[in-house]
C-alpha cells in the first residue's frame, strides 16, 4: 500500500497531503489571473487548463481499446529527449503501443509536437478530480515519469486503479530539493509505490533507495539522453543551409550553447583574450531563450567588443557559399532560433555549454560530446553527472572566471592536437554509454507483458 503521506495512521502525512492538495487547488483557481500574455507562466497556465479535456477526449473517442497505452511524462524539453529515446525503443519492440505524452514546462510544447506519440499536452493539475477523469478515460497500462520528478496525486490515483507507475532516466542530483525532509514526507509514498525505476547510475540508485524506492524495482540502466544525443547527431542534416558557410571557411570556431546572461558575462571578456591569441577565431553563441530582445542585446555587446556580429539567419542568407568573404565576413554569429544547436556543434572546434554560471544549473553536455567536441563550462554543474564524468575522462574542463575560461579555450584552439584529443575522449564517453534507452524499453516491455 501507499505509505506515510497517504496512510490514515500518519497524522503528519494526512496534514501534508491536505496542504499539498489545497495548494494545488488554489493555484488552479487562480490560474485564470495569470493566463494573459505570452510569458512562460501564462502559456503554462493556459495549456494546463485544457489538458484534462484533451486527454479525456482522446481516451473516450480515439484510443484503441485493443492496444496497450503507456503514459510518459517529462517536465521539459531536456527530459523529453530522454523520454523520446525510450519511446522509440519501446515502439520498436511493441509497434502496437499507444503513447500519451505530457509535459510541465511551456518550453517543451514545441518539442512535444515533433514526437512520435499519439497525443501530447500539458500535465493536468495534480488533483484527484482532473486526474481521476483522465485515468478513467485513458486507462493507461503504465504511467512513466522521466528523470527527476514524480507527481504524488497522479501516482496515488494510478495505484488505486492498479495501474503500475515508474520512472526512466532517474537521477538525483547533489542537493536536490526532493532530498529535503518536507519533500521526503510528501513524495515518499509516491517513490515507494513505483513498480519500476530505471536509474542512470549506481549513485542515483542509492539516492532513490534513500527516498523510498524499493530495491526490488530498481535497475541501473544508464542515461537514455546519451542515446538521444548520439542518434540526433548521427541523423543530422549534413546539407543544412546554416552549416554550409562553416564548411567553406573551416576556421577555429567556438560554439557556445544555451547561454544565459551570467554565462555571457564571463564568456565575452574571455573571448577578447582568446581573440588576441587566435587571430582567425569565429564565435557562435546560441542563447537559451533566443527572443528578439535577447538576440539584439547580444549583438550589441559583441559589436561593442569589436566583433563583426550577425545572426545565423543573416550569415546563412547574406554570406552564401558563392559570396563568402573570409577576410571581412562575420566572425561572431548569434543564433536566433531553436532546434539547430545540436547540428551546429558539428562546426565546433571547442564547445562552451551554458548554465554553469547560472543558478538553474548546467545545460546538456551530451550533444557537443556526441559531436566529438571538447567542452568547457562553469562551476555550477552539480546537477549534471555527465559533466563530472567527462571531466574525469579528459573530454571536458571547468572554468570559474574569465581568465580561466580564456586559458582553456586558448589551449584547445591554439593546439589542434590537444583539442582533438579532448574531443575524441568526449566522443568515446558517448560510445561507451550507449544502450540505456534499449535497456529501459526492455524493462517496460516486460512490465506491459505482466499487466496485460
Amino acid at each position: 500500500m501507499l505509505r506515510v503521506c497517504f496512510s490514515p495512521h500518519s497524522d503528519v502525512g494526512l496534514r501534508l497531503t491536505l496542504l499539498y492538495r489545497i495548494a494545488w487547488g488554489l493555484v488552479r483557481l487562480a490560474s485564470p489571473l495569470f493566463a494573459f500574455g505570452g510569458s512562460k507562466l501564462a502559456r503554462g497556465m493556459t495549456g494546463r487548463r485544457g489538458a484534462r479535456d484533451l486527454l479525456v477526449l482522446w481516451g473516450e473517442h480515439v484510443r484503441d481499446p485493443c492496444r496497450p497505452v503507456v503514459w510518459f511524462h517529462a517536465p521539459s524539453a531536456g527530459e523529453g529527449l530522454q523520454a523520446k529515446a525510450v519511446i522509440e525503443e519501446l515502439r520498436a519492440k511493441r509497434p502496437d503501443v499507444q503513447v500519451v505524452y505530457t509535459f510541465f514546462s511551456p518550453s517543451a510544447g514545441e518539442f512535444a509536437g515533433g514526437m512520435d506519440v499519439d497525443v501530447a499536452t500539458y500535465l493536468p493539475w495534480d488533483l484527484r478530480g482532473p486526474l481521476s477523469e483522465v485515468l478513467e478515460a485513458v486507462t493507461p497500462d503504465a504511467v512513466l515519469f522521466t528523470k527527476t520528478e514524480v507527481w504524488p496525486t497522479l501516482v496515488a490515483e494510478a495505484y488505486r486503479r492498479g495501474i503500475p507507475t515508474g520512472i526512466v532516466a532517474a537521477t538525483v542530483p547533489v542537493g536536490a530539493g526532493r532530498m529535503r525532509p518536507l519533500a521526503r514526507r510528501i513524495l515518499g509514498p509516491a517513490w515507494n509505490a513505483l513498480s519500476i525505476a530505471c536509474a542512470n547510475s549506481e549513485a542515483d540508485a542509492a539516492a532513490l533507495r534513500s527516498l523510498g524506492v524499493r530495491s526490488v524495482v530498481l535497475e541501473v540502466t544508464g542515461d537514455p539522453g546519451i542515446d538521444s544525443a548520439a542518434t540526433r547527431f548521427d541523423a543530422r542534416d549534413r546539407g543544412a543551409s546554416w552549416l554550409a558557410p562553416f564548411r567553406v571557411d573551416p576556421r577555429p570556431t567556438l560554439v557556445a550553447g544555451s547561454t544565459w546572461g551570467p554565462d555571457e558575462d564571463v564568456l565575452l571578456p574571455a573571448l577578447l583574450t582568446v581573440r588576441d591569441a587566435v587571430g582567425d577565431l569565429r564565435v557562435v553563441i546560441a542563447p537559451h531563450e533566443p527572443r528578439g530582445e535577447v538576440v539584439r542585446a547580444l549583438l550589441q555587446r559583441l559589436g561593442a567588443d569589436g566583433w563583426n556580429a550577425t545572426t545565423l539567419l543573416e550569415f546563412e542568407q547574406g554570406e552564401s557559399v558563392q559570396r563568402l568573404d573570409v577576410d571581412r565576413g562575420p566572425n561572431a554569429i548569434v543564433v536566433e532560433r531553436v532546434g539547430v544547436l545540436a547540428e551546429l556543434y558539428e562546426a565546433a572546434s571547442v564547445s562552451f555549454v551554458g548554465g554553469g554560471f547560472h543558478t538553474r544549473g548546467l545545460h546538456s553536455v551530451l550533444e557537443p560530446a556526441a559531436a566529438g567536441s571538447p567542452i568547457v563550462f562553469g562551476p555550477q554543474h552539480q546537477n549534471a553527472r555527465a559533466a563530472a564524468d567527462l571531466i574525469a575522462d579528459a573530454g571536458a574542463e571547468v572554468a570559474g572566471d574569465p581568465q580561466a575560461l580564456a586559458g582553456v579555450l586558448t589551449k584547445w584552439l591554439s593546439d589542434r592536437s590537444a583539442g582533438q584529443d579532448a574531443g575524441a575522449a568526449a566522443a568515446r564517453y558517448i560510445d561507451r554509454h550507449r544502450g540505456a534507452a534499449a535497456r529501459s524499453a526492455a524493462l517496460l516491455d516486460s512490465l506491459l507483458q505482466i499487466t496485460q
